[in-house]
């Protein structure tokens, strides 16, 4: 992913505007799955109109490798451990 907002390392921020140049982030796509279900009901009042329509949005789970701040960024960005 290249579209990079914000970079952190303990107290130094870089924020971009509005992306950080040079910014990568490699991340690993772990599978898809489904958010619990919605229910979308419209209704108008004394027309007798009703409309129910459940909805279950599409998430992808992703596992972040490296995070690459890019040219002229001074910043020890590391790994987590876990």
């Amino acid at each position: 992913m290249d579209r990079v907002l914000l970079l952190a390392s303990g107290d130094r921020v870089v924020v971009g505007k509005p992306h950080v140049k040079g910014a990568k982030v490699v991340a690993e796509a772990l599978g898809e799955a489904r958010d619990r279900k919605i229910t979308v009901f419209r209704f108008k009042p004394k027309v007798r109109f009703r409309r129910k329509k459940g909805h279950r949005q599409l998430h992808t789970r992703l596992a972040i490798k490296e995070i690459h701040p890019g040219r002229g960024h001074k910043m020890e960005v590391g790994h987590s451990g876990a």
